[in-house]
């Protein structure tokens, strides 16, 4: 069995079903996070397995969501979200969303304030090192997403 995450006609991702059941809860835990709706929803009432993408509100949300991540100075929420914040951007980057992970760090992004610092800090995780990786673990995860 698998699910399907599917923007009108086409299949973006077809996961097993608990690689999506995993997705989809931690999406749950980032719309709570970020105060907003993801755009994925169920697209037949009966069945729980296919999820449609509204690209619109998902471009919003995922581009909120590199910008959070991005923001981030703390080494426990840096590894507690890459592996999704990686699997969102590729999932949009499927559905044709431009999310923009700028090379040289936040720069316009939220004014370059980072939030959530871990005390003490490592200088490791730099606005700057945090996208690249991001970036590079986005293009990994989107080699390993079957269609």
């Amino acid at each position: 069995m698998s699910m399907y995450f599917d923007m009108g006609d086409e299949t973006l991702w077809n996961p097993s079903n608990g690689a999506g059941r995993l997705f989809v809860r931690q999406v749950e835990v980032f719309e709570a996070e970020l105060g907003l709706p993801s755009g994925i929803g169920h697209e037949h009432a009966g069945d729980p397995d296919t999820l449609e993408v509204d690209p619109a509100v998902y471009a919003e949300f995922a581009r909120r969501l590199v910008a959070w991540h991005g923001r981030t100075g703390h080494s426990v929420i840096l590894a507690l979200s890459e592996g999704f914040v990686a699997t969102a951007v590729a999932l949009a980057r499927r559905a044709g969303i431009e999310v923009e992970i700028p090379p040289s760090g936040l720069g316009h992004m939220a004014g370059g304030v980072r939030s959530d610092v871990q005390v003490p800090g490592d200088p490791r995780t730099a606005p700057a090192a945090v996208l690249t990786a991001l970036d590079t673990r986005a293009r990994e995860v989107d080699r390993w997403m079957s269609r």
